[in-house]
């Protein structure tokens, strides 16, 4: 089986895994983006299958996988909603912090230190995969979101966001994340790695899923709250994929 885990990109998050839920530290960003995230997936999810998120566990009966969990700041929300979650991540150190704050939260998670491809391999299918911020360190995109779309079931829907490539992208999420706000430390992203709206959507296209949606995160540094535009991809985008055959 081949990963498609890039070593040095685990290793930085495994130095940063004691600080995932201290939201002034090294994952702040993503403290402030959660709000905005969640509103995108639980939208899209609620969609597709048509649930009421003002009724009580509105996603009971879905099995869902966040890949690149992390401590858990999107595992935890889904289990509240009813959902089976499963977080799974490569960098090893995560899963005792995801653990242990899952059952400090009272909150029934399983955690598992693998990969995507692992999980494929293993014939795991869901409902809905969760893959945010993983696909730009990933050693093999295209290998990556095959194992995603393997990973679903058919009518599954794949959530996906990642930063796109442009001057602007550089200047904001590498210049000003990293050596400007300090947000995160210098290194954790290479702008190389990053993938335009067009690259991911033909990147999923020829893993066999069928882009639906597409969606900019945008940063206002007057109001230092994200929000999500229809029109303004320029640096932070999620996707909205399905797998065809249900």
């Amino acid at each position: 089986m081949v990963s498609t885990v890039d070593a040095s990109e685990v290793a930085k998050f495994e130095a940063m895994a004691a600080e995932w839920w201290d939201p002034h530290g090294k994952f702040k960003p993503l403290h402030m983006m959660n709000p905005v995230r969640l509103d995108y997936i639980t939208t899209q999810i609620a969609g597709e299958f048509d649930r009421d998120l003002s009724a009580p566990n509105p996603f009971e009966g879905l099995r869902i996988l966040d890949i690149g969990c992390g401590g858990g700041l999107l595992c935890e929300p889904m289990a509240r909603l009813g959902a089976e979650i499963i977080g799974v991540d490569a960098a090893e150190r995560n899963i005792p912090v995801a653990e242990t704050h899952a059952k400090q939260s009272g909150l029934d998670i399983d955690y598992r230190h693998t990969t995507a491809e692992a999980m494929a391999a293993a014939g795991e299918q869901f409902d809905v995969v969760i893959n945010m911020e993983v696909v730009e360190h990933v050693a093999d995109p295209q290998a990556y979101l095959t194992a995603c779309q393997q990973l679903l079931k058919p009518g599954g829907l794949h959530l996906c966001s990642t930063i796109n490539r442009n001057p602007k992208s550089f200047a904001v999420a590498i210049v000003g994340a990293e050596y400007v706000m300090r947000w995160l430390p210098k290194g954790t992203h290479e702008w190389a790695k990053f993938i335009t709206p067009d690259e991911l959507y033909e990147l999923m296209t020829n893993a066999g899923l069928t882009p639906v949606d597409r969606k900019g995160y945008v940063f206002n540094p007057v109001t230092w709250r994200w929000s999500i535009s229809d029109r303004d991809l320029s640096v932070n985008y999620v996707t909205a994929a399905l797998k065809p055959g249900a």
